[in-house]
Parts: structure tokens; C-alpha cells; sequence
């Protein structure tokens, strides 16, 4: 995957990016884990997010939060991160003006700020979010949630309770319009550690009946 360089508020943003071969194909940005526990673009989750948006035909990037890698700055415990995330959106949109639609897709700490991500951009299409951790962070601000998405979860992660995630997927489901689904894979833990395949198969589910046809609140 190429590397591209990116300018963001703190200095550079270490990315890869794959540029699909239609014209209107649409956009993916993916999101890593959090910096301060070894979080990089490269985890494995965060890798198999971007190869199924990739193989789906996505112009598709993952990138490095600030402080990660080769990406300058220092952690900054979301408001960076978030900044950092909309530079790259930024980007993507600059060399993709015709793309027909938008997607963002994070693991823990990155789903977190890919929601904020959701709010703060009307034109994502779409989101995938993989543990998000709802026991951690506060995620009273998707109210209501402007799109349609997955939220994948581990029924054996003992990092962030399933009932958190549970209460999360209901809350986001009250909105008119949209549709939050919610995949519990059994005998995952919060790294899906002999799980990733059932992560891929959930995605792909996903993207197969959702793109081009999600749903926006209204």
C-alpha cells in the first residue's frame, strides 16, 4: 500500500492508502486503537477493517493517530485524535471529489473517535465500530446518531462489558430513520484474538446489503 504523508494540526500524519479504480467509488477511513497501548494503524483488526473496504473496490486509508509511528505530536486524549482523523477526511475528499459515498470505521479507542468523527461530518454515509468502549468514554454526544451502522462486539471481552455495548446499540437505535445493528461474536475476546475472521465475515455482511442504500436520520 502506498504511504502518503499527511498534514495535520501537529505536524505530519503517517498514512496508507489504496485508491480504487472507479472514479465514484466511494471512501473509507479507518481508525486504530488507542496510541498509549501500543494502537497503531498496523494492529490487526485495524488491517482487516481496511482490507475489506479495499477489497470491496474503497478508496480506503488507515493512518496513524499523532505520536504513532511516523505521525508527529503527542497523544492528546481525543480532541487531537479527533483533529487529526478530520484532517485526513480532509484529505481524502480533496483527491476523491466525486466519490458517491463516505465510511468510517474504528477499533475501541479509534471507534470512539469515529463517532465523534460521525457528528461533526454530515456527509459520512456510514460507520462500523468494533468494541466500542462504552464503559470508558462518554458517548452521550450521538444524540441523536445521524447514520446507520454495525457495532461488533466479543461476548467474552472483559475489557468493556457487553451490556455496555448492549445499552450503547439501543440507545443509538431510537433515532427515526436508523438502523444500528449489533453483531455479537461468540468467544471473542476484546482483540478478537482467534476471532478475526468473524470480525471479516460480519463486515463484509455488512457491506454487502448496506452500501449505497444506508439510511440518515429524518
Amino acid at each position: 500500500m502506498p504511504e502518503v504523508i499527511i498534514n495535520g494540526a501537529e505536524g505530519r500524519i503517517e498514512a496508507r492508502y489504496h485508491h480504487g479504480n472507479n472514479p465514484y467509488a466511494p471512501m473509507a477511513l479507518i481508525l486504530h486503537p488507542h496510541p498509549e497501548h501500543g494502537g497503531t494503524m498496523n494492529n490487526k483488526v485495524t488491517y482487516a477493517l481496511f482490507r475489506s473496504f479495499v477489497n470491496r473496490g474503497f478508496n480506503t486509508l488507515r493512518f496513524n493517530f499523532r505520536g504513532v509511528g511516523k505521525s508527529e505530536g503527542r497523544f492528546s486524549h481525543g480532541e487531537g485524535e479527533l483533529s487529526d482523523a478530520a484532517s485526513v477526511l480532509d484529505w481524502m475528499q480533496t483527491y476523491n471529489p466525486n466519490a458517491k459515498e463516505c465510511w468510517v470505521a474504528g477499533f475501541s479507542f479509534g471507534a470512539w473517535i469515529s463517532m465523534q468523527l460521525l457528528m461533526r461530518r454530515p456527509e459520512l454515509d456510514g460507520f462500523i465500530s468494533v468494541s466500542p468502549p462504552a464503559n470508558m468514554y462518554d458517548f452521550s454526544f450521538l444524540a441523536p446518531c445521524p447514520v446507520s451502522g454495525l457495532i461488533i462486539h466479543g461476548d467474552q471481552d472483559t475489557i468493556v462489558p457487553r451490556d455496555s455495548v448492549q445499552e450503547l446499540t439501543k440507545k443509538l437505535s431510537q433515532q427515526k430513520n436508523i438502523v444500528v445493528e449489533e453483531n455479537i461474536i461468540q468467544g471473542a475476546d476484546h482483540f478478537f484474538s482467534e476471532h478475526l475472521e468473524g470480525v471479516v465475515t460480519s463486515v463484509d455482511s455488512y457491506l454487502n446489503k448496506s452500501v449505497g442504500l444506508i439510511s440518515r436520520a429524518g
